[in-house]
């Protein structure tokens, strides 16, 4: 294991093989390269046995679990591999819970190793004791409480398959001390079979037969991306059929990226906050393609109005997805990528003419593009992603917490490229956007990240500035600050008669000061002007930067659907 630190010239004498070594072994195989932890008693032998370990893979000392585990959502969502994560017991694996329930929500690959108490006091309520097991079984893949270390090489490759197959997500592995303590002598090698878990990846051929009759009869069909198109890897076959068949492409917050923002068919995001074109194409579609998106309901707001004059057909590998909110009358279960593939291999007639249904949203986008107001002086959050978006021509890893800069960035960065959009929906966690631009840098030195945050979630884990500046990592931070809980605002002011109840801040620290306290530059930034002036050179440098951005409090998120509206309802809209 690669330590910063020099190691004392006094090593431990040559051991017996532990059940903490057999664990790092068993990570090893696994292809393991980065680990995000936070020692403590119960994990002391497998933290002993990574120092001890010569390989060379990194562990990344976070400064709360929570920063360990979203780094690790971030790692997983840009590499598409299995982000892992070591805790100790109790409060250490019970801090992990937000982003285990997140990673479950958003389809992300994690292994999340806990430490436990030994065996001989399990039950009894031993210092720091907690069932990590009882508390995760609901928002986990799956779970293992380990019994022996001999068990350990097929319970870790059962692990990482569980995770990265099917519709990925995390899984724990409970791991009591006196287990990883203990000699081990003996390791079960053998091959891992697991008959009740088989992820259907080939779609079944009479539909998509269907689905490809329903696209050439179609007149006015719509395709909506969710983020299972990304987990597949689908993208490169999607553009090909949507250029081939000329079929316009919405999409739900997460599956932004998984077909070009900048494309010509591309009509933007869908849902709450989705652009009228999206939405009364969703409204007014005979024939809807999900593919790999959960229906859930900031898409499709009430059901009653919900894509009612539409075929539906559903490509997901979650078969509990299909038919679980929205009535589907093809459904495909299979690998997005495999469907596709499947589909454009059985559509062989040329593109049916859509012409009309393509020049009615084409002028939906002209007539009804979103907009906001913008003074000549202060800073408007909206032209502030905006100017982001010119000044990094687009290439960027993009990672935000949840609320209005949330918004605000989904609406107006353009993701041209798939995996460069990172953020919290299902769960919507505040706090997720900048351990998870930690973890999309590690994944890729070489990137450009920038986690666009607001004042709020930045100060629940704002404490990983620490990781930025001992590891170099040249994360650029910019707090669209509002200097309120913005949506909370936002809300607040729509249905409650602007009784703002604890949503507006009016005493936060200073960010510059904050950010010089971890050796990291700091910039405040005031006006339009100055923000123009500065933010092309702090973007483009190679070191940390927090840029704190003051922007209107008073800005709202439009389009917005109110609760109990259908989508084609929206408030905000300006032609």
């Amino acid at each position: 294991m690669k330590v910063e630190e020099k190691k004392t010239n006094a090593q431990p004498a040559q051991q017996v093989q532990t059940g903490a070594d057999v664990l790092v072994d068993a990570l090893i195989d696994e292809g393991v390269e980065t680990i995000f932890g936070y020692p403590g008693g119960a994990v002391l032998p497998i933290y002993d046995a990574l120092y001890r370990s010569d390989k060379e893979f990194q562990h990344i000392l976070t400064r709360h679990e929570q920063g360990a585990i979203h780094a690790a959502e971030g790692y997983a969502r840009v590499r598409r591999k299995p982000g892992v994560v070591l805790a100790t017991s109790g409060p250490g694996a019970t801090n992990l819970v937000t982003g285990i329930a997140d990673a479950m929500m958003d389809s992300l690959p994690l292994v999340v190793l806990t430490g436990q108490v030994a065996t001989n006091v399990t039950g009894t309520d031993a210092f720091q004791e907690a069932d990590i097991m009882g508390i995760t079984t609901p928002i986990t893949k799956h779970n293992y409480q380990i019994q022996s270390a001999y068990e350990l090489p097929r319970i870790i490759k059962e692990a990482f398959h569980i995770a990265s197959t099917g519709r990925p997500g995390p899984v724990v592995v409970d791991i009591p001390k006196d287990i990883a303590a203990n000699p081990c002598f003996e390791t079960d090698q053998s091959p891992f079979h697991l008959p009740g878990y088989q992820p259907t990846i080939k779609p079944n051929p009479l539909q998509i037969k269907k689905l490809a009759e329903a696209v050439k009869t179609a007149k006015k069909p719509l395709i909506l991306t969710g983020a299972g198109v990304l987990h597949g890897g689908a993208s490169d076959v999607l553009l090909e059929l949507v250029n081939e068949y000329r079929i316009p492409v919405t999409s739900t917050l997460l599956g932004l990226g998984a077909f070009p923002g900048d494309h010509e068919l591309f009509l933007g995001m869908a849902g709450m906050h989705g652009t009228y074109t999206s939405n009364m194409a969703i409204t007014d579609a005979d024939l809807l393609i999900n593919i790999g998106a959960r229906f859930d309901d900031r898409l499709t707001g009430n059901l009653e109005h919900f894509a009612k004059n539409a075929m539906v057909a559903h490509i997901d590998i979650d078969p509990a997805e299909i038919g679980k909110n929205v009535p589907t009358d093809i459904p495909v279960v299979a690998d997005s990528r495999a469907a596709l593939e499947e589909l454009k291999r059985q559509m062989k007639a040329g593109p049916e003419d859509h012409e009309a249904w393509l020049q009615e949203l084409s002028y939906n986008k002209d007539a009804y593009p979103l907009w906001y107001n913008s003074p000549e002086t202060e800073m408007v959050a909206q032209w502030a992603v905006k100017k982001i978006y010119e000044v990094t021509n687009g290439d960027a890893t993009i990672t935000t917490d949840v609320g209005q800069h949330q918004m605000w960035a989904a609406q107006y960065f353009q993701f041209t490229r798939p995996d460069r959009w990172v953020t919290s929906g299902g769960l919507g966690t505040m706090g997720f956007g900048f351990p998870a631009a930690v973890g999309c840098q590690l994944a890729n030195r070489d990137d450009r990240v920038i986690a666009i945050v607001g004042d709020g979630g930045f100060q629940m884990t704002m404490q990983e500035l620490s990781v930025c500046q001992e590891r170099n990592l040249p994360v650029k931070v910019v707090i669209l600050n509002n200097q309120a809980l913005g949506m909370v605002r936002q809300w607040q002011e729509s249905f409650y008669e602007e009784r703002y109840s604890e949503s507006l801040v009016n005493s936060q620290p200073d960010f510059v000061k904050l950010a010089d306290a971890y050796d990291i530059k700091g910039v405040k930034i005031e006006s339009q002007a100055d923000f123009e002036a500065q933010i092309g050179e702090l973007l483009h440098s190679d070191e940390p930067v927090v840029i704190d951005a003051r922007v209107i409090r008073q800005e709202n998120v439009y389009p917005m659907v109110a609760p109990g509206r259908g989508i084609n309802d929206m408030v905000g809209v300006k032609p």
